[in-house]
């Protein structure tokens, strides 16, 4: 993130804040001999002083060129200690202070924080440290001190610039996460839009597609005429709305987990309702439904409900079987109906996606089982579908 120009001008005082202090303190330090002061200051001691004090206020360029200021300080550093030792023109009251002024201290810090290339950085602060220890007049208070003034800053901007680069990954990690989590939501909103757009695809086709038939029934059976037309008008109604229901929704159908679909336990309704509009049907089940798990249940459910809506479309009046058979291992679910004696009605068969038995398929394979589908022998058409009796799911750890 960059910083903006109330930020960069906040920096800016807060360094030229830093390098005015560490002007006074070393100019003050000085004059008292803390540092190579003279007994006796000449004008060069004074041109000399000016000049730290010069090289002092470069720390406010820490941020925007280290190297440079750590350059500055070295070389005011060399200059003095060359005035010193072999020059002889500058007499220091005390000759075990250490030459360099405290802002070394700010300046060594800049390097490894604000440098790019730490190899430039360390091979800098390295010369830096040397110039300050003096190692050709060894003295153990000089070369601690000075040691002490060019490790404390690089360390701590070590330290600073780990915790920098840390806080950074964590806020980039929270950024992340809550991006995931927005497209999380977001496709979680989607994916309940199409469960609920393939739920009333399935329900409502099933229940119009009863309708129509009814309708259907009642314009051939009807005595009187104005009843027949009724009939007929109620029957295009209902299929112009599959129409524009299969447009809308008829591809969105997916395979929820923890829907409301009724069970195996609804079988008989669904053959019951198939008997009522005109399509014989027969439900033979054997073993024990309970070994059907939940969402295997609800699998077979869809899978005879899309095959008995095919049925009455494509084969109205034939009759259907429909054989289901429970064991351990596996559930297996077959829907067959004999050949057409009558043709189908064109309205009401071109109502469907033509993704019926895709749609099954898909569902069938998320659970793991298999379909076979397609013509038979006798002239009729064959469902068969093979679901494993138990899948787990969420909530069969409830």
């Amino acid at each position: 993130m960059t910083d903006g120009p109330w930020h960069r001008r906040h920096w800016v005082a807060v360094d030229v804040a830093i390098a005015a202090g560490f002007a006074l303190l070393d100019t003050g330090a000085t004059l008292i001999g803390a540092s190579w002061w003279p007994y006796r200051p000449d004008t060069l001691a004074w041109v000399m002083l000016g000049v730290q004090a010069l090289a002092c206020a470069s720390v406010a360029f820490r941020r925007v060129a280290p190297l440079t200021v750590v350059g500055v300080l070295g070389a005011f550093t060399v200059a003095v200690t060359l005035l010193i030792s072999p020059a002889d023109v500058l007499t220091p009251a005390h000759d075990t202070n250490v030459w360099a002024p405290y802002a070394t201290l700010v300046a060594a810090y800049g390097p490894l924080f604000h440098q790019q290339n730490r190899r430039t950085a360390f091979l800098a602060l390295a010369a830096f440290t040397l110039v300050i220890m003096r190692p050709w007049e060894p003295s153990v208070t000089v070369m601690t001190i000075g040691l002490l003034r060019t490790a404390v800053g690089p360390l701590l901007a070590l330290y600073f610039d780990a915790r920098r680069r840390m806080v950074c990954a964590l806020v980039e990690r929270v950024e992340r996460a809550e991006r995931e989590r927005h497209l999380l939501a977001e496709q979680a909103r989607a994916e309940e839009r199409v469960r609920l757009a393939g739920e009333m695809h399935d329900v409502v086709t099933h229940r119009v597609s009863l309708m129509v038939l009814q309708a259907g029934a009642l314009r051939v059976t009807a005595q009187d005429e104005g009843t027949r037309q009724a009939a007929e008008e109620l029957r295009a109604a209902g299929c112009q709305a599959l129409e524009e229901l299969r447009d809308l929704v008829g591809i969105l159908r997916t395979m929820p987990e923890g829907d409301q679909t009724p069970s195996v336990g609804g079988f008989a309704d669904l053959v019951a309702e198939s008997m009522a509009v005109g399509t014989p049907a027969e439900l033979i089940e054997h073993g024990d439904p309970a070994l059907a798990s939940p969402l295997v249940g609800r699998t077979a459910y869809r899978i005879l409900r899309e095959a008995l809506t095919n049925v009455r479309k494509h084969a109205p009046g034939t009759q259907v079987t429909v054989r289901v058979e429970y064991d351990k291992a596996q559930v297996r679910i077959t829907v067959h109906n004999n050949a057409p004696t009558v043709g189908a009605s064109s309205a009401l068969a071109a109502t469907g996606s033509g993704m019926g038995i895709a749609h099954l398929r898909r569902r069938i394979e998320l659970v793991h089982g298999t379909l076979r589908a397609g013509p038979c022998p006798d002239g009729g058409f064959s469902v068969e579908a093979t679901l494993p009796s138990y899948v787990p799911t969420a909530e069969s750890a409830v």
